[in-house]
């Protein structure tokens, strides 16, 4: 199975050059510049991982981090940063990220995160199904 993500940056360029690269690697990618617009995409579409710009014009990274895990909890989100401080991974890890990495990616760490968020998800998933189980009984 394919891993499903949704890449969010104001980069444009970095965008469309990441999302090739992933796609090239048979990594299901969907794409937007905006984090308001993320935040309604995930309402729409299924995604194991959120590859997202920290610093984003429109709404800060922890911001739609917070908006994000509030409407799906099970998503896994990994922060991308052009300088990474210890107070922003702090900050990231606090509200719920799955990682925080620095700008630009090395493809095959980023690719190996994202592997990783899908089993996250999956036993997310699997854990709550088997809860809904027992509360059936």
């Amino acid at each position: 199975m394919s891993e499903k993500v949704l890449l969010v940056d104001d980069e444009e360029d970095f965008l469309d050059a990441v999302a090739e690269r992933m796609r090239a690697r048979g990594i299901e990618v969907s794409t937007t510049t905006s984090a308001r617009d993320a935040l309604e995409m995930i309402e729409e579409k299924s995604y194991d991982a959120i590859v997202m710009d920290l610093m984003m014009p429109e709404l800060e990274g922890t911001e739609a981090l917070k908006a994000i895990k509030n409407r799906n909890g099970e998503l896994q989100v990994i922060l991308l940063t052009g300088y990474v401080t210890p107070e922003q991974v702090h900050q990231a890890m606090k509200f719920g990220a799955m990682d925080i990495i620095e700008k630009p990616p090395d493809l095959d760490v980023l690719i190996e995160k994202i592997k990783k968020a899908h089993e996250k998800k999956e036993i997310i998933l699997a854990e709550k199904q088997a809860e809904e189980e027992i509360k059936k009984k």
